[in-house]
């Protein structure tokens, strides 16, 4: 039995009443996170200003804490004078605010200082009227309804109806192997959804199958094809849905949008065109996760070790001309939903080096290709002559690393030391199956890693 947390995500439907309150507990949101920045951009300009003109040590305008249990009682103190009209919301309204004011300058702090991972983060700015609405309970009265399934209890709001029953957490909470930590309401896409984060105690059973791995590739051409033999297509809901969106598109360019420059309101009928584009991209969105979803269940639930690759997302989708075409398929997504559905049913995920060439080396005989263009879609050994698709070659080395057991991320004898991508003067043929001395020129590349990780998600 593992404890994990779980989110359980229901559409609201709400009356005009309840809609209100919650754009009101939003606004409220919004406004002590502004309210905060402004109190610590002030500091710290007060804090800069005095230094230019000489003043330091002890002399300087005392820093503010960042910790969100200082941002609170610096507005309990002036939410009076600040924002008398705050009794019509929830407290929580306010310290979820706060809340996100003292994450996001806590990452941009740790980012200055090169401790945090990822790109570099920039200080937190003002939000504006057409942020994104959400609002976070963590005390007060949230939850389930008891004696309904349609209905959902959030503080200073009441009891909110839902498009859909709430009967699985429920089961979980009346059997006490489920308990509700908080409740975040949202709203996108034409809709209001409240997610639910849970603290789950599950107990799934062990997979009683035999001894079976697989190799994942991802593609663009076919969703994934497994090292098995099996080819997923590509359901490609972006691509279908690009007609319709261009069409919304250029309904949009005919109509009056907002202007920054002339101080233009955009019209009523602009939003609704901008309302269908969002409701249709929610639809692409939500068929796509579907798909993954079905796709990471199965693949968990019917091996015991799922190999896949460590894909620079980021860096694929700024080829202008495939950036659609990677995104559409959800590579990142696939993988984030295999590792944490791994750690339920106890299967091992193995996750192959960013720079281990699958696609290059020859499943049978191990031989790595100097060269390999996207466009050849088979791969042809010039070593032992084997013909194969290109996907089904990779899979089948992914599926290899863990069945070779090898100490380098399943490194074959003549598989090339760190990064593939080599200069021009290493891409001779047959320099490629070896490890070539550094020459003039050459840039040094990392070394890949040479421990064989299992990821684990609990």
């Amino acid at each position: 039995m593992s404890t994990v947390l779980q989110a359980y995500r229901f559409a609201l439907d709400p009356t005009c009443a309840q809609e209100t309150a919650l754009r009101s507990h939003c606004g409220g949101q919004r406004f002590a996170f502004n309210w905060g920045l402004a109190q610590v951009r002030a500091n710290l300009d007060q804090r800069e200003a005095e230094r230019s003109y000489g003043v330091t040590g002890e002399q300087l305008t005392p820093s503010m804490s960042w910790s969100a249990y200082s941002l609170r009682k610096d507005w309990n103190r002036a939410k009076g004078e600040a924002a008398p009209w705050w009794g019509e919301n929830s407290k929580e309204a306010y310290s979820s605010g706060l809340a996100n004011l003292a994450t996001a300058l806590a990452n941009w702090s740790s980012s200055r200082a090169g401790t945090r991972k990822g790109s570099r983060v920039r200080f937190p700015r003002f939000k504006g009227k057409r942020a994104p609405l959400s609002c976070r309970f963590t005390t007060g009265a949230f939850g389930l309804v008891d004696t309904d399934r349609r209905h959902v209890q959030l503080p200073r709001i009441g009891s909110v109806r839902t498009h859909e029953s709430t009967r699985k957490l429920a089961r979980r909470v009346e059997a006490g192997t489920a308990r509700i930590r908080s409740a975040t309401v949202s709203f996108g896409s034409g809709r209001w959804f409240v997610s639910f984060s849970v603290e789950v105690e599950r107990s799934d059973p062990a997979l009683t199958l035999p001894e079976s791995v697989v190799g994942v590739d991802l593609g663009v051409k076919s969703l994934a094809v497994l090292s098995t033999g099996e080819v997923v297509p590509n359901p490609k809901h972006l691509e279908h849905a690009q007609r319709e969106l261009r069409r919304l598109g250029r309904q949009a360019s005919r109509r009056h949008g907002p202007d920054r420059r002339t101080g233009q309101q955009p019209s009523k009928r602009w939003r609704q065109t901008q309302a269908r584009i969002a409701r249709l991209h929610a639809y692409v969105a939500n068929a796509r996760r579907d798909g993954l979803h079905k796709l990471s269940t199965r693949l968990v639930r019917s091996h015991t070790v799922v190999v896949v690759e460590d894909l620079n997302v980021a860096g694929m989708v700024r080829n202008r001309r495939l950036a659609r075409h990677v995104a559409g398929v959800g590579m990142g997504e696939f993988r984030r939903q295999v590792e944490y559905k791994a750690g339920w049913s106890a299967t091992r995920v193995h996750v192959a080096d960013r720079w281990y060439p699958s696609s290059k080396t020859c499943s049978v005989c191990g031989v790595v290709k100097a060269k390999l263009r996207l466009s050849e879609r088979i791969f042809v050994c010039e070593s032992c002559g084997m013909s194969i698709d290109r996907d089904l070659n990779a899979a089948r080395n992914l599926a290899a690393l863990v069945e070779a057991s090898s100490p380098s991320c399943g490194a074959t004898v003549n598989e090339p030391a760190g990064n593939p991508c080599q200069t021009r003067t290493v891409r001779a043929t047959g320099t490629a199956t070896g490890r070539p001395a550094p020459g003039a020129g050459q840039r040094r590349h990392r070394e890949a890693s040479t421990q064989d990780t299992f990821v684990h998600v609990s």
